[in-house]
């Protein structure tokens, strides 16, 4: 296990594959447990394990956390009970291919976003590469038919997704004014209050009659997506950035969209039409060209949390 842990290529690729798996799984949990239940049962089981180790942690924090206290909520608003409620609900109506790909663009969301918060602007380059990227999701969005933009022909899952996208970039923006404190029990503190805040979305399942129980299968892939996208991830993702720097882990999220397609295909047998494979290697290769930009020093990154889905 020790060695395992000092092997960040394996780390990163376990990480981005558990991340990849949350697609498949957000489609087997179909009929099986309601979207907001799910979104709600994943962060009250990820927090009911972090908090007993980190909470004493976090207390500690405190005084940091306090004057802050107000944009963490709002950041596990968007990037955890917000995201992820939109992305269980987007399942429902596309496939985990679309949604992989539509969410391997986010990176392009991002960048935008820091440049309308923060003025950051993109070179040429990762002008380029944000262009391509967008042309992926059209490719998506449309089936392979861009004419279809002209009669708005839209899936509904994939606009839900690329509302998602939005919601994760805000929060992957506003990350920047987060307290100074270690990243795991900063994402034990933003895990419960994403459990808190999605107590509610179950109590609107319940009165508008979408609530549904889990069955056995609905609650073995809630467990599942709890111990492997929700934590494990975050945990390999961490102990890479430490072993060899943000800017090289990152590069490892561009496999999600890549493995969540082979997963969909081998394990859910969804059909990959040719404009799938266009997407992916637009998206992939585009962000890859958006992140061909100067080395930007270590230190502005340490303050960065774990990401993914």
């Amino acid at each position: 296990m020790q060695r395992l842990y000092r092997w960040p290529s394996l780390l990163l690729g376990l990480a981005a594959l558990f991340w990849a798996g949350n697609t498949v799984a957000a489609r087997l949990a179909i009929d099986e447990i309601s979207p907001l239940t799910l979104t709600a049962l994943r962060w009250v089981m990820v927090a009911a394990v972090l908090w007993p180790v980190y909470g004493r942690e976090i207390r500690r924090h405190w005084p940091q956390i306090r004057p802050r206290f107000a944009l963490i909520v709002l950041l596990a608003l968007l990037g955890m009970t917000g995201f992820n409620a939109l992305y269980y609900v987007a399942a429902h109506d596309t496939s985990a291919i679309n949604i992989a790909i539509l969410q391997g663009a986010m990176p392009i969301f991002v960048l935008a976003g820091a440049y309308l918060a923060h003025g950051s602007r993109a070179g040429l380059v990762e002008q380029l590469g944000v262009f391509i990227t967008a042309l992926g999701v059209a490719v998506v969005a449309t089936r392979g038919a861009p004419q279809s933009i002209l009669q708005m022909e839209f899936n509904q899952g994939d606009l839900v997704m690329l509302a998602a996208c939005v919601l994760y970039a805000l929060y992957t923006v506003a990350l920047r004014d987060r307290p100074n404190m270690p990243a795991v029990p900063f994402f034990a503190l933003l895990a419960l209050i994403a459990a808190i805040t999605s107590l509610p979305l179950v109590a609107l399942e319940v009165m508008t009659g979408t609530f549904r129980l889990p069955t056995a299968q609905g609650l073995a892939v809630t467990v599942w997506i709890a111990v492997f996208p929700s934590f494990l991830s975050q945990i390999f993702y961490l102990r890479g950035v430490d072993l060899i720097g943000p800017g090289r882990a990152g590069v490892f999220v561009n496999l999600v969209p890549v493995f969540a397609a082979v997963l969909a295909v081998g394990l859910i047998s969804e059909p990959f039409a040719p404009y799938h494979g266009v997407a992916l290697i637009l998206v992939v290769g585009g962000i890859w060209l958006a992140q061909r930009r100067g080395k930007v020093p270590e230190a502005a990154h340490r303050k960065s949390p774990p990401n993914g889905p």
